[in-house]
This record gives structure tokens, sequence and C-alpha cells, in this order.
């Protein structure tokens, strides 16, 4: 502030009192754009109002027991009225600060949603994405600006990173975005070297129709795309629900990667250690078609495993296409063997397939099983009522 704004609220103090003062504080700061003296002021504002101590407006130190409620209030509202006002301004860093504090992200979330991610980068991009991201206040959009501004392999590390932490909903978005860049590129490539080496080509529109008949493409340990981005979209992509509208690109990509040379067959967790034909098994069983054949096809390799740890892995996988297949009496069954054990909060629960699937009866005699009286009584009483 100048020196003349200083005199004025001095002079002002003295002809007008407090209240005049402090709105005229309130108003010059807001003139000014100095949001964070102004979320002061405004505490000032409500302890004066208290009658409490004035010189560390912000703090609860000085706030009695039966006065913190209503300071709190005025607190909440006006992180709330600041964060706001940096919001309008464009300055999401900032306002995040607030919103953050008083635990209400749903206006950055919003804000970072309407964000043009193909912008040129500035000074707030990096801040940005870390919020949206690694702050998990939208991650989705997140990953959208770190493949614009940092490129696929830095997204596809990220995506990898959060993982764990995101919802079905912001999984199968995130991969969904990954699968359309991928299967662009890919497309992209593809149609090159095809046109490199065909002349007259027919054009053509799919990664299916583009490599159908051409094995020559993948001679030599020949590809088209980074084959690590390749190998963690695919495995991205098992987020997908029978109906995405991606998921035929999915099952291309992956059609394409079991193409490749033994050298780029990256083998991963059972049952997709022969990893593209174990997707393209998993795809087109989700999606409704050729499901006798994938259920074949991981049966088998769950028969010939082994290792029960890696049977308890199958075993996932299959219970899983048998949930979304609507086959809930054999999942039941088949989870009653393996994975009755399983309770994972943010994942599959043996408890709630059984609640889910009318199987209570299973439920009940495992909860006997392992002398488990809560889970008996819930079940017991479930099935009676």
């Amino acid at each position: 502030m100048s020196d003349p704004v200083f005199a004025e609220l001095s002079q002002l103090q003295q002809s007008d009192g407090a209240d005049a003062t402090i709105d005229s504080l309130l108003a010059k700061l807001t003139e000014q754009k100095d949001y964070h003296r102004l979320f002061d002021a405004q505490l000032l504002k409500k302890k004066h109002s208290m009658g409490l101590p004035l010189a560390r407006p912000t703090s609860f130190d000085d706030v009695p027991d039966d006065q913190r409620d209503d300071f709190e209030k005025a607190y909440i509202d006006a992180a709330r009225d600041c964060g706001q006002r940096f919001l309008d301004d464009g300055n999401i860093p900032q306002a995040y600060m607030y919103f953050r504090t008083i635990r209400e992200i749903e206006p950055v979330a919003e804000a970072i949603d309407k964000l043009n991610t193909r912008r040129e980068p500035d000074e707030s991009t990096e801040e940005i994405l870390n919020i949206a991201l690694y702050e998990g206040v939208n991650p989705c959009k997140g990953l959208e600006m770190m493949l614009h501004s940092h490129g696929t392999c830095n997204t596809v590390t990220a995506m990898d990173q959060q993982l764990a932490q995101l919802s079905d909903a912001d999984r199968a978005k995130a991969a969904a975005m990954l699968v359309k860049n991928l299967y662009n590129d890919l497309k992209h490539s593809l149609k090159y070297d095809v046109e490199q080496r065909m002349t007259f080509a027919a054009q053509v529109d799919t990664i299916r129709e583009l490599i159908t008949g051409r094995d020559w493409l993948f001679e030599d340990g020949n590809y088209h795309i980074d084959v690590s981005h390749l190998n963690a979209v695919v495995r991205f992509a098992r987020s997908f629900s029978g109906d995405h509208e991606d998921l035929d690109k999915a099952i291309e990509l992956a059609e394409y990667g079991s193409k490749l040379s033994d050298q780029f067959q990256y083998g991963g967790e059972p049952p997709f250690d022969d990893f593209y034909t174990a997707h393209v098994h998993f795809f087109k069983a989700i999606k409704g078609t050729n499901v006798e054949d994938a259920m074949a096809y991981f049966n088998e390799k769950l028969e010939q495993e082994p290792d029960e740890p890696d049977k308890q892995l199958i075993a996932y996988v299959i219970c899983d296409l048998m949930i979304r297949t609507n086959q809930l009496e054999a999942a039941v069954d088949l989870a009653t063997q393996y994975l009755k054990d399983v309770e994972d909060p943010n994942g599959f629960s043996y408890a709630q397939l059984c609640q889910d699937s009318g199987r209570l009866d299973s439920l009940k005699s495992v909860a006997e099983e392992k002398g488990d009286l809560v889970t008996f009584t819930a079940a017991l009483l479930q099935g009676a009522s």
C-alpha cells in the first residue's frame, strides 16, 4: 500500500471508527486484487466483531472454545471467497491453497477441467499439472495435460504410478485417452510403412485392416510404435467395460502386439504371461464375443499352473470375467475355491460377491470353516431377510 492509504485509514479510524476503517480496508484490497491480504482482513473484521485480539487475525490460538465454531465458519467463508476470486482471475495454484485448506476441491477440479490442454505451456502449467495429477484433484485432466506437454512416455509412467489411486471411472477414462492416442500414432506409422512398400494400396482406416495378410510388416523384428508403451496401454485397457467405445481399439492394439517378434513379447503376471494373446481373449470376452473360447483359454492356464499364488491370480481374472459376463454362480464357486480370503476394500470382495449373487450359503459355510462368527451371523441374518 502507498503512504496516502495508510494515512487515510488512520484518519478514517479517528473520524468514523473501527468498522468504517475495516470496510475501507476490505474495499481497497478487493480493488487491488490483493486476495491473500483480503483473506486476513475478512478475519480481522470477524475477530473485531467478536471482541478478540487482532494482532493475528487468522489464528485460532486466541479464540475461546465457546466462540470457535463461529470463527471457524467465518474462516471457511473467507477461504472460499478468496479461493473463488483467484479462480475467477485464472490463478488455479493460488486458489487451490484456500480450497484445499477447507477441503473443498471441487471448484478447482472444475476449473482445471475447463483448461485447454493444447495451450502453450506457461509458468503455471507444471503447478497445475501437479495439483491435478499428484494432488488427485483432477487426475484424468492431469494425465491429459502431461500427454500434451511431456509426451507419451512420461504419461504412461505417471499413469502406472497413479493407477491404484484412481477410481474405476477415472482409470477407464485415462486408459481411453492413452488407447486413442497410441492407436492413432500406430495407425499413422503403419499406413506410412504400407504406402512405402505398396504404392497403390487400398485406403483402410483400422489397424486390423492394415496388418491383415501383411506379415511382412513384422519381418526382421520390425515394429511401428514404442513396444513398452504398447504393453502398458494394452494393460491399462483392462479397466474398460464391455460396452466401452474404445474397446475395439484395445483389441486391435493387442492383435498388433501378438504379431510382434518374440523379443518384444514382454510377459505379464499370470494369466497374461503370453501377454497379447491373453489380452485378445480377455477383451473379446468382456465384449461378449468368444466368451467360451476365452474361458477355456484361462481355465487351461489355471489347470496347468503349479504355483498356488499364481493360481490365485489366474482365478481372480477368470472370476472377474465371469462377473462381467453375468456368470455369478460360477464366479462364486471358483472364488470359494481360490479367493475366499480376499476382502480388498478397493477391489475384489468374496463377501460382496456372495451377497450380489444371492449365494449367502457359500459365505456362511466359509465363515463357519474359518471360525468367523461375525460374518457367519451376517450371512445368516441376510439370508433370512
